[in-house]
């Protein structure tokens, strides 16, 4: 792929930091859901802010395969509605393989206001799956979760290609 101006070559991600990135994801969920924010609908999805960024930027590693995975595993420490997470995360995993390209091309501020969209359909048919099944509307605060991960996709941008970023000596013998 041909790289946008101004943007240096990153070295390849290893597959061991994604996945151990992911469980660190996933058991901030956990710890989310039992501990501080409780079940509050406004408390940023953490796993779904990494997992997206991780179909963006290895799509071929991290897919819907793994975002249904990870939903079923959070469904099953929920103990709420079975598939709502694995759904919503399995369609938010294929957006985000379907945008990865051109996501890519734009800053990470802008990646930010292109990844709200994505975050807001994915709450929206989680909140759509738990009323079908008869539960009580959590309230106007839901519409905060998407934007605070929306406003959280920089710093996880940064956090997690920090490993791939280059040393900034440059060599003669060594052009890149």
């Amino acid at each position: 792929m041909i790289m946008p101006r101004g943007q240096p070559l990153l070295l390849p991600a290893k597959t061991s930091f994604v996945v151990f990135s992911l469980f660190m994801a996933l058991m901030l969920n956990m710890l989310q859901g039992m501990g501080w924010g409780g079940n509050a609908p406004w408390v940023p999805d953490v796993l779904a802010l990494v997992l997206v960024f991780w179909c963006v930027h290895q799509p071929l590693r991290i897919g819907v395969g793994w975002a249904f995975f990870l939903g079923l595993v959070m469904d099953v420490h929920q103990a709420g509605l079975l598939g709502q997470y694995a759904l919503s995360y399995t369609v938010l995993g294929f957006l985000a393989t379907m945008i990865h390209r051109r996501l890519l091309w734009f800053s990470v501020t802008s990646q930010a206001l292109q990844v709200l969209p994505l975050f807001a359909a994915a709450h929206a048919l989680s909140l759509l799956l738990r009323l079908g099944s008869g539960a009580d509307f959590p309230g106007w605060s839901l519409l905060l979760a998407p934007v605070l991960e929306a406003l959280l996709w920089p710093v996880v941008s940064v956090v997690l290609l920090s490993p791939q970023r280059r040393a900034p000596d440059p060599d003669a013998n060594r052009p890149l």
